[in-house]
């Protein structure tokens, strides 16, 4: 079984150094490409457990939930595949709270990058339990965007537009028909109509604001 080294290296240097923020959620055909180019290999042998052990230490483990959780939300973008790596990607993220590598972490993009497997999670205890750590970790930005998932996921169960993944089926009347018109590869557009319509947050007593962000292409 490898262990982290040179390969954990580049996909750390290729993420947080030579790639932008704007790019790490935009709906970026090119990037997407580039990304594919890069790292489709790499992707496919960490979903297959191929790349475990780089999971012994922090580095390698922020490289490797990269690898599971965000690269493949864009080089299999709008399809099931995006998902494949989540369940692994969230055991390394509450494995590196538990370590303490989150806390030891001192640039805060390290920090949201070991976070947003937790985002990601259709589990509302998960996504309950991420928010104080979002706020400790993160910028008040994500956080913020943070407890909009939460929200959605205490409200439907799931992330609704994952049905356009052909995940599983999704029952429409489980929500309202304002939620069917959506952009594809939008999440904001996606989901505001669905936000506009939930009831106060369950933490914080308020009815959630449909703000678009700067940055809301992002596929969860």
């Amino acid at each position: 079984m490898p262990v982290p080294g040179k390969q954990a290296a580049e996909v750390l240097e290729f993420w947080f150094v030579q790639s932008r923020p704007r790019q790490w959620f935009a709906k970026d055909p090119a990037f997407d490409a580039l990304l594919r180019e890069r790292f489709l290999g790499l992707t496919r042998r960490a979903i297959a457990g191929e790349l475990d052990a780089w999971g012994r230490e922090a580095a390698g483990g922020l490289a490797l939930v990269l690898l599971l959780d965000q690269v493949p939300r864009q080089i299999w973008r709008g399809t099931a595949m995006a998902f494949a790596g989540d369940p692994q990607a969230l055991a390394l993220s509450l494995r590196a709270v538990e370590l303490g590598w989150l806390e030891a972490e001192p640039e805060q993009a390290r920090r949201q990058f070991w976070l947003m497997p937790l985002m990601h999670s259709e589990d509302l205890a998960v996504q309950e339990a991420a928010l104080p750590l979002f706020e400790r970790y993160s910028d008040p930005r994500t956080a913020d965007f943070a407890r909009r998932h939460r929200d959605v996921i205490a409200h439907f169960g799931r992330f609704p537009q994952r049905n356009s993944s052909a995940l599983t089926p999704w029952a429409p009347e489980r929500w309202a028909a304002d939620c069917h018109t959506y952009q594809e590869g939008d999440l904001w557009g996606r989901l505001s109509p669905c936000l506009l319509q939930l009831p106060a947050s369950t933490a914080g007593n308020r009815r959630v604001e449909a703000r678009r962000p700067q940055s809301a292409q992002i596929q969860h």
